[in-house]
């Protein structure tokens, strides 16, 4: 049997890593400037595309999609090939994947702080780009299973199962979560509403971070830890089953981020229960990675390749830990909503990802380039800076999270909330947050030591672009027996078929039940569509980002009904909200009873400047709305594909939406300029400011003070 000679082509994988080596420190560096903003205003620079609420979406966007999402490729392409034992299936579709992944990378980067979002978190991109991500998936798809046909070897590898399950999941994850209509070519409104929007984008978000930030990581800790260590895999058979028991179960936990919202119970209990026992297959992937370094500990204190490997995995260990207790309901109730969320996600996207990212680059550039790390104490230094960065950065908002729990539940001997003003909470955990900003900065520092390091690494070495590679051909190798797992690793189209099977069962079994029972999501007579003002209001809300520090779901708890001073919120109020602004974070007050709670002049002082209202206040200014005006053009549109949805507005009525939006906003602007009489301040009927008031007037105030009785007698078959 003779060898057949090939070539690995490195030249995608250097592109690859080049692109997470700049986007990961364009990532860092927003991240670096939110953490600022949030105990130092002014570095919002009172421009539009540089508040808090823009670069939010941004700076997950660049760590999630460009950092993490390049490295996952660079890694992908450079295993795959010597796991197969043969060049990509294409190097069209390569640099077609390559070009394109950075073209919506890019797109993202421009369309984000212009404002031109969805608000759904970590699916924030408009319609174009979501179709542009769907095409080079799938061109990234077809190179995969294409390379996995054209093998040499026969079995697959435990980190090519990780890539298939990483492919099929994403994929079904973002074409779901992407159902939206377009208004105009930068705008659309999701499909879903209110509560089953939530279920589904949660659905997709927890699963996001599933199978876009862990199973391809899982995969490239399976081949790239036991290469570094140059150990074998710890077991085969806890390979199998934490492979496949983690994308079963894994589907199924997205309502944990739900808890105590106006989801049904029982889609809440289910993501509960499903979540908990995901810390089995979590810990027997970490325990297999771990266990992989046995006998080669003494190698970990010298080679900091492995130093960032051990505590990626067990910052993996730590974070699947916390998840699934989190998920706990008792608990949930403390720390939703609060910093201690913040703290978590970061031990996850700085620990696992960035550290196994780090050492898998100081492994892989020496190898492409033929030569060793330029300096080991270099590469040390960013080690433990890096660590330190992130124990600077998560354990104030550990503390963070529980102080801002405490506060809110807090209440008097006599009965009364402790500290009634919101602000107060706020306050009080600004050193939490400069001490928070110190360990991004610290991280920041090792990444760009990192940079420096691998940069003189390429210098020192010679690059090989296509490297020289022989393995026998497919056919000339004996098929052996083996277990069942070892028929199906040689079988990658099944094994690909069950994978989706496997992650579609949990999905099935939570969302159609939620669609197609309507006692899931109740009416409420009272409840009406958006006025055509209100609308445009909702969408300038959503354009500022403002679900990034407000969250609109009051829950079933005494001290937020006495705080926000209404009933909690209910899952027919949602009903007409296309999508759902629940939110994930609580900077500022909770605003689903904000409506009627102060006059119209309040608000507009409040978004002129927020220390004229609420002094210490660290919300910026927004006084571009008070020079902008509403686009008209839009409203029209608007309300047809809102009917289109389902919005009960009458057949024709965006004939004469225009009028009713421009008798309302001078209805508002008249009891402005009433309110505002001594200052002597002239307001535009068409200003955006306008049609913000509108919006935030309106929130809550469908059921606010209806009798109990009447909330009990609303339809319950949707009609």
């Amino acid at each position: 049997m003779a060898l057949e000679q090939f070539s690995y082509d490195n030249k995608i994988v250097k592109y690859f890593s080049v692109a997470t080596v700049i986007f990961g420190l364009v990532g860092m560096l927003v991240g670096l400037t939110l953490a600022i903003q949030l105990f130092y205003p002014l570095f919002n620079f009172d421009l539009p595309y540089t508040t808090f609420g823009r670069i939010r979406p941004l700076h997950t966007n660049a760590i999630i999609f460009a950092f993490v999402g390049n490295a996952m490729f660079a890694g992908v392409y450079y295993s795959m090939q010597r796991l197969l034992k043969t060049r990509m299936f294409s190097d069209l579709l390569s640099w077609i994947h390559f070009w394109g992944w950075q073209l919506i990378i890019v797109a993202a980067a421009i369309t984000l702080p212009l404002g031109y979002t969805t608000s759904k978190e970590y699916a924030e991109l408009e319609w174009p780009i979501d179709l542009a991500i769907t095409l080079i998936w799938v061109v990234f798809g077809i190179n995969m299973i294409g390379t996995i046909l054209k093998r040499r070897e026969r079995h697959m590898y435990v980190a090519i199962w990780f890539y298939i399950a990483t492919f099929v999941t994403v994929a079904v994850l973002h074409v779901v979560n992407s159902f939206e209509i377009p208004v105009n070519i930068l705008k659309s409104y999701s499909m879903f509403a209110g509560v089953q929007d939530a279920l589904v984008q949660w659905w997709y978000g927890h699963n996001a971070v599933a199978f876009f930030l862990t199973t391809p990581f899982l995969g490239l800790m399976y081949y790239y830890m036991p290469k570094a260590a140059n150990r074998p895999v710890y077991s085969y058979k806890l390979s199998i089953i934490h492979f496949w028991s983690l994308i079963f179960i894994y589907i199924w936990a997205g309502p944990h981020h739900l808890l105590y919202t106006a989801l049904p119970d029982w889609a809440q209990s289910l993501g509960m229960a499903f979540s908990i026992m995901l810390i089995a297959p979590s810990w027997g992937g970490m325990l297999n990675g771990l266990l992989t370094l046995r006998g080669a500990w003494d190698r970990v204190r010298e080679d900091p390749v492995l130093k960032f490997m051990v505590v990626a995995v067990t910052a993996y260990g730590m974070s699947t830990l916390e998840g699934p207790l989190l998920s706990i309901k008792s608990i949930n109730a403390i720390a939703h909503f609060t910093d201690w969320i913040i703290a978590h996600v970061h031990v996850g996207g700085l620990g696992w990802n960035g550290f196994l990212t780090f050492g898998m680059l100081y492994w892989m550039i020496p190898k492409m380039w033929n030569t060793k790390i330029y300096s080991l104490k270099l590469a040390n230094f960013h080690f433990w800076i890096g660590t330190l960065g992130i124990i600077f950065y998560a354990l104030p908002l550990y503390w963070a999270g529980v102080t801002q729990s405490l506060m809110w539940k807090e209440f008097t001997a006599d009965g009364f909330l402790q500290y009634p003003n919101f602000l107060e909470t706020v306050t009080q955990i600004i050193p939490m947050y400069m001490t928070r900003a110190i360990g991004g900065g610290m991280y920041l520092i090792g990444a760009l030591v990192m940079t420096y390091n691998l940069i003189m690494t390429a210098r020192r070495g010679q690059f090989m672009a296509n490297e020289p590679a022989e393995a026998y051909a497919l056919e000339n190798k004996p098929v052996t027996g083996g277990s069942w797992h070892h028929v199906l690793e040689r079988k990658p189209v099944l094994f690909t078929v069950l994978t989706l099977v496997a992650i579609l069962i949990g999905g099935v079994i939570e969302m159609v039940p939620t669609f197609l029972i309507k006692s899931n999501v109740p009416t409420i007579a009272s409840v009406q569509p958006y006025t055509p003002l209100e609308l445009e209001g909702r969408d300038i809300y959503i354009r500022e980002g403002c679900v990034g520090c407000h969250t609109q779901m009051v829950r079933p708890f005494r001290n937020e009904t006495e705080r926000y001073q209404g009933e909690y919120s209910k899952a027919g109020e949602f009903v007409y909200d296309h999508p759902f602004l629940w939110g994930s974070k609580r900077t500022g007050p909770d605003l689903h009873r904000v409506g009627n709670k102060y006059p119209h002049s309040w608000h507009y002082y409040h978004m002129y400047d927020p220390n004229l209202t609420s002094a210490g206040s660290i919300m910026p200014p927004y006084p571009w709305l008070f020079q902008n005006t509403i686009d008209e053009s839009q409203i029209a549109a608007k309300i047809r594909v809102m009917r289109q949805l389902g919005v009960p507005y009458e057949q024709g009525y965006e004939d004469e939406a225009l009028d009713d939006l421009r008798a309302q906003a001078q209805e508002i602007a008249n009891t402005l300029e009433q309110e505002m009489a001594q200052d002597e301040i002239k307001v535009v009927p068409e200003s955006e400011i306008v049609a913000l008031i509108a919006y935030l007037q309106r929130l809550g105030t469908d059921i606010k003070g209806t009798p109990t009785a009447a909330l009990n007698s609303t339809n319950q078959k949707g009609e």
